[in-house]
């Protein structure tokens, strides 16, 4: 894939052209590597790698990334992941990770950690304190929160509507789509708020869901990677959760630290009905043995 057919590539090299004066031979050095591999490369390696591929080092490529304007490798890997992973076939991206994965299994398990702890480092700078703010006082004033997901990111909308309940919020999941989600669509009213995980595809549903929302006069937030342009008009509030670049880790993952964040803030909105709400539900669960 070459920079053409990559805005994240074309950009980079565009920063590169433009930082290049600037730049000490060792930034140079890790420029010349990234803008010469292929995005199968970048989005494999770590800091460390990339660092040693340069001959300089894992401190030396983070300094480079942050001097181009990058938040880090993780948003670099972002921005050049979209295209691979929508122009390359499932099965073609599961085969070449398998082959840069190798069989050492102790390596291997150091990548995914490594993929896992950058998207977590990444989310916490991805979305503005004042969006973030906006869908805290949006899901602690509604009547009910309705959370749904697309594909594996139901796991992150039914997590946020099970600890929403547990702090007396009142919230359910929506996980039917196609012809059975318009019985659920009758179930959003004005005071209620839609809380979709959609990370990277627009379904019809998703933009039905949100028409019904403003149809209503329901509040709505999308938690995205991708769509926050093309569906930004359509929605209240747009919160980040950057999705996997290489397949290695869940696509549920953030999207379950920006459902964490939330519902800690809402308990502090409401913390007497949260410790009420806690106090019932371990009752409940002594009741029933547990």
């Amino acid at each position: 894939m070459n920079s053409s057919s990559n805005p994240g590539l074309e950009r980079l090299h565009t920063l590169v052209r433009t930082h290049w004066d600037d730049l000490s031979p060792a930034e140079r050095s890790v420029c010349r590597l990234l803008t010469a591999s292929p995005v199968e490369q970048i989005l494999y390696s770590n800091a460390q790698e990339l660092g040693s591929a340069s001959g300089t080092s894992n401190a030396s490529v983070i300094r480079t990334l942050r001097r181009l304007g990058y938040t880090g490798l993780p948003a670099l890997k972002q921005e050049i992941a979209a295209p691979f992973t929508s122009e390359v076939a499932p099965e073609v991206r599961l085969r070449e990770r398998i082959d840069r994965m190798g069989r050492d299994f102790t390596s291997l398990w150091g990548r995914v950690v490594d993929e896992a702890r950058d998207r977590v480092e990444h989310v916490r700078t991805a979305t503005s304190s004042e969006e973030l703010t906006r869908a805290v006082e949006v899901l602690a004033e509604a009547e009910q929160t309705l959370a749904y997901g697309v594909g594996s990111s139901n796991i992150a909308a039914e997590h946020l509507a099970l600890k929403l309940n547990r702090i007396g919020a009142r919230a359910r999941p929506i996980d039917t789509d196609g012809f059975r989600l318009a019985d659920d669509l009758l179930g959003v009213h004005r005071g209620d708020a839609v809380v979709v995980f959609a990370p990277g595809r627009v379904l019809p549903e998703v933009e039905v869901l949100f028409e019904r929302a403003r149809a209503v006069g329901a509040r709505s937030i999308l938690v995205t990677d991708e769509l926050a342009d093309e569906l930004r008009d359509g929605v209240d509030i747009v919160l980040s959760a950057p999705h996997t670049p290489t397949g290695m880790t869940a696509e549920a993952l953030t999207g379950i630290i920006v459902a964490d964040a939330l519902v800690q803030a809402v308990t502090t909105v409401h913390p007497d009905r949260a410790v009420r709400t806690s106090h019932e539900l371990t009752a409940w669960r002594g009741r029933l043995g547990h």
